[in-house]
């Protein structure tokens, strides 16, 4: 007997609908970073920066120690996100913008994310789906914003059958 399954009945990501602009979405998640972390990132991505791997050059730097790959810390962003806002909610990633790192995120460093939904239309083409424009922040334990970006997604409109 084969089973299949019921992957709408699964999703935790918001549909469309749900997705109003002004809405603010904490997510459940949170995620202190590892010096390993940031080891494995920067060997998976050929990034050799001294600032992240090599200790005695960066106590000469303004930080004064080593600080996490910036793209690690957009990646964790995106990802820490997806199981309160886009899970089985996403057709497409449409796009990133307005992507800044105000302050750095070191070794031990919490991070937890949140979601505002900016803005929201009807897709052009497709009637089973509208386009939504998200700011994520990503915030330390110190209450510092380390990074925010506008992500632009295709999101599923909510099936008739669940409605």
């Amino acid at each position: 007997m084969e089973h299949k399954v019921d992957y709408a009945a699964l999703a935790t990501g918001k549909w469309y609908e749900d997705l109003e602009p002004g809405t603010v979405i904490k997510s459940a998640i949170t995620r202190t970073v590892t010096e390993t972390d940031n080891l494995l990132f920067c060997s998976l991505t050929h990034n050799s920066a001294w600032l992240h791997l090599d200790e005695e050059y960066s106590k000469t730097q303004m930080f004064g120690t080593r600080i996490v790959n910036s793209m690690f810390t957009l990646s964790l962003l995106c990802g820490i996100q997806v199981a309160d806002v886009t899970l089985g909610t996403t057709l497409a990633n449409l796009g990133f913008s307005d992507i800044k790192f105000p302050k750095p995120v070191f070794f031990g460093d919490t991070i937890y994310v949140e979601t505002e939904v900016l803005a929201r239309r009807e897709s052009k083409s497709r009637t089973d789906s509208g386009i939504v424009d998200f700011e994520h922040r990503g915030i330390n334990q110190r209450g510092e914003i380390v990074a925010v970006l506008r992500r632009q997604g295709l999101m599923s409109k909510r099936p008739m059958e669940s409605a």
